[in-house]
């Protein structure tokens, strides 16, 4: 019987092994290939970024080296610097950085972007590079030669000792002896380095850019907790709620914020809002399950515009929506003298199956009242004149002023015109003062 037993046995338990063997066998190759895919293309990434960076530093020279007349070739070449720190910073974006210290780089790499892009972008016949522009690009073209310099040093460490870009990976990810990898300790040299440069006048309209919103910018005294939280519940109407709370987030003065939450008497979730230290309302989030859709478009927009003038925000008017998982999201704009105020837009959610408001988003329009108020709201154009510089195929179907930020990040007056092309509907901004095509977006 045993020996019966035993010749049945022996033969599966045998193929059993095998069958295990060769799949370890195939599992191990695979992960072998799987992470020499990832080393070479970490390799890959890092010798394409020491080489444009070194080609930045060339084209910011050859950008100086251009008479000042040739305004041509200037643009043309301030076209190629954005175009390689683009490349820079897409290849940063492919390398294991994201526990290392390289964000003063980052930073520096998008600051040239947006600075050759702004000046490459404007007619440069009637607004040449000014004296001070080009001081920044001296300056630019002295700090890019030190950054390609060190990243030179780091390949030819990488090259002459095999060093590999997963072990790396495996230093940050453990945090055992990081002082000790050399493409570390190289790259955080060269972060080092940039924060020791000099201070750099990028223009304001690329400093606007890198701006952050303080609530030091907002006008008002500051609000005590229990008047964020009586405000708080006369946003959370007609909802009934429970425990109620107070939350100072952080210890920031610059960005003091304050938080009133509460939980739904009945139901599932809960609901959040959002404060500045004065007291204004920031955002507001409703976290319940929104089971279906049976409340209609029009119906909810109808909602959104009703809950916003019973809370004070008057004269808005809705440019845009989409909806997604049961929720509706509207974009709400203020009107001030027939003209749409974009800057100052407040965003707001809608749930479809019993026409809740579910969410609302309006920084924007508290830190957009500075952006709009110094832009004058009367037009030089005519709309009869601003229509001359459209698409002659688009086939208007409405019109209107409208305040927006342009690609240079400051608020200007433009027409904005809503047509078709074709099938496919477009909302063009032409500037209202000088008729250039400030944006044009597609509508779905």
């Amino acid at each position: 019987m045993y020996k019966r037993f035993s010749a049945v046995m022996f033969p599966i338990v045998t193929l059993l092994l095998i069958g295990a063997v060769v799949w370890g066998y195939q599992e191990n190759q695979e992960k072998h290939a799987i992470l020499l895919k990832a080393e070479n293309q970490y390799q890959r990434a890092f010798h394409d970024l020491t080489f444009h960076v070194d080609k930045l530093h060339d084209q910011i020279g050859q950008t100086l080296a251009v008479h000042s007349s040739s305004q041509g070739m200037q643009r043309k070449g301030l076209v190629n610097v954005w175009r390689l720190t683009s490349e820079a910073q897409n290849e940063i974006n492919q390398l294991p950085l994201t526990l290392l210290p390289f964000s003063e780089t980052e930073d520096f790499l998008s600051r040239i972007s947006n600075f050759s892009y702004r000046a490459a972008v404007r007619d440069m016949t009637k607004e040449p590079l000014s004296d001070e522009e080009l001081k920044t690009l001296k300056t630019l073209y002295a700090n890019s030669a030190t950054i390609a310099k060190d990243l030179e040093q780091v390949r030819t460490k990488v090259l002459s000792n095999n060093l590999r870009w997963m072990d790396v990976e495996v230093a940050m990810a453990t945090e055992n002896e990081q002082s000790d990898n050399t493409i570390i300790d190289g790259f955080k040299t060269v972060d080092k380095k940039v924060t020791e440069y000099p201070e750099i006048n990028w223009g304001p309209s690329v400093s606007s850019i890198y701006t952050k919103r303080s609530v030091t910018m907002l006008q008002g005294p500051p609000a005590t907790q229990e008047e964020m939280k009586k405000k708080a519940l006369e946003l959370m109407k007609p909802h009934s709620v429970t425990n109620v709370r107070v939350k100072k987030n952080g210890n920031s003065k610059e960005h003091e914020t304050y938080t009133v939450s509460a939980d739904h008497k009945h139901g599932d979730g809960g609901i959040m809002i959002d404060f500045t230290k004065q007291g204004q309302p920031m955002s507001y989030m409703d976290t319940r399950t929104v089971k279906g859709s049976r409340v209609s478009i029009e119906t909810a927009e109808s909602k959104a515009e009703k809950y916003l003038e019973k809370h004070g925000y008057q004269d808005f008017e809705a440019v845009r929506y989409h909806d997604h998982q049961n929720i509706a999201s509207f974009t709400f704009v203020p009107e001030k003298q027939d003209v749409y105020l974009y800057p100052q837009k407040i965003q707001v959610r809608v749930a479809l199956d019993n026409g809740d408001i579910t969410g609302i988003q309006a920084a924007d329009y508290l830190y957009g009242a500075e952006e709009v108020k110094s832009v004058s709201l009367k037009p030089k154009l005519t709309e009869k004149e601003a229509l001359k510089r459209l698409n002659k195929d688009i086939i208007i179907e409405d019109s209107n002023l409208a305040v927006i930020k342009n690609e240079l990040s400051k608020s200007v007056l433009c027409y904005e015109f809503v047509g078709k092309q074709g099938s496919q509907k477009y909302r063009v901004f032409i500037n209202a003062d000088t008729g250039e095509e400030e944006s044009i977006e597609t509508l779905k």
